[in-house]
């Protein structure tokens, strides 16, 4: 592995070991690169913020975005100290990186209380079935801002 890789991870795992007495959430950290710099920084806050949305990699996919004036990462890297959660890796996907490197797994997560696996069975499984139910009502009202959305000539594909 290329020693680039290695010094920006790093840099994440001693952000999240800091992150553990800080009270702000757990140890999660992630940094955004593009071009050899650091342009996004996050640790989990979801304590301090109580959002639950506020895990690491979100966080530095927000700031990276904002120092940017961007909604895409266009070619740059995401380091985070662990594998990202379903939440993170839909989030990633969308932000569209060349690519992530991850230090701990999701099994260490899991042993340290930290455990998605529950989300991950539930993804297969339809709706109306889900520990969380869902329902799929109001279908034609529903499909009316996509209608409109296909008819506008100034959106912005993402």
């Amino acid at each position: 592995m290329n020693d680039i890789h290695k010094i920006f991870l790093l840099e994440a795992i001693r952000m999240a070991e800091e992150n553990v007495p800080s009270g702000k959430g757990g140890p999660f950290a992630a940094i955004v690169v593009r071009d050899g710099k650091v342009i996004g920084y996050g640790v989990n806050s979801v304590i301090a913020k109580n959002d639950p949305t506020a895990h690491a990699e979100i966080e530095a996919i927000r700031d990276a975005c904002r120092n940017i004036s961007s909604f895409q990462l266009t070619g740059c890297i995401l380091y985070t100290s662990c594998e990202p959660c379903p939440m993170c890796f839909g989030a990633i996907y969308w932000a569209r990186p060349k690519a992530v490197y991850f230090a701990a797994s999701r099994s260490d997560a899991a042993d340290a209380g930290f455990d998605d696996s529950f989300i991950y069975s539930e993804i297969d499984i339809l709706p109306g079935q889900r520990k969380i139910p869902a329902f799929h009502i109001l279908e034609k009202e529903g499909a009316k801002p996509f209608e409109r959305w296909k008819e506008h000539p100034g959106k912005n594909l993402y």
